[in-house]
């Protein structure tokens, strides 16, 4: 059994210490762990330090150094996938298999008067529009609210009365039967 560690502000010497000591016992291992769970070394840097830092803001008690830091890097990285969300339509609507990017951004916010770009546009909305007719009611009306319009999930799940998490899900949904649905026209215009 591990020893009781207990960071007292009182006591700055003996924090240092034992702080110290903790992140040279356990960096190794516990990047490890991190690493193994997150896309790449910098998010599970990103992680690492997150653990630290929550651990040397600590003032309670730890009786098992090992299960608390590592609980908290597992806490850590649910959080970062949770808060891991498409910012724009263009990282929604895009594949990260295709080495080619349309920039959807381009085309739909063009202020132009173009007439190609116009028919381009209006093909989009009209395929955007029928893949949201497809989707379950819930799904369409989180994706539209918070994609579209720009209402947070917050607000919707004030207004709804449903969780965030139930609702983040349920755009996911929608999001990949978008992307999937609107592949073809993405190829068509790649090749345009």
């Amino acid at each position: 059994m591990e020893e009781i560690l207990t960071i007292s502000p009182g006591m700055p010497a003996d924090r240092k210490r034992n702080i110290t000591k903790v992140i040279n016992d356990y960096s190794k291992r516990l990047f490890g762990f991190i690493r193994k769970r997150v896309n790449n070394e910098a998010d599970a840097e990103d992680v690492l330090q997150d653990v630290f830092y929550q651990f040397i803001g600590n003032t309670q008690p730890i009786e098992q150094v090992t299960a608390w830091l590592f609980t908290v890097a597992r806490n850590k990285i649910i959080d970062r996938q949770r808060k891991q969300q498409p910012s724009s339509l263009d990282s929604m609507l895009s594949d990260d298999e295709s080495e080619e990017v349309f920039n959807w951004s381009a085309l739909l916010f063009d202020a132009s008067k173009d007439p190609e770009q116009e028919y381009l546009r209006s093909l989009f909305w009209e395929e955007l529009n029928a893949a949201l007719q497809e989707l379950p009611a819930e799904q369409r009306d989180v994706f539209v609210r918070h994609e579209l319009e720009g209402v947070p999930f917050k607000v919707l799940a004030e207004e709804s009365g449903e969780t965030v998490n139930t609702l983040i899900s349920r755009k996911r949904y929608a999001v990949l039967h978008l992307r999937d649905r609107l592949r073809i026209l993405k190829e068509e215009l790649l090749n345009y």
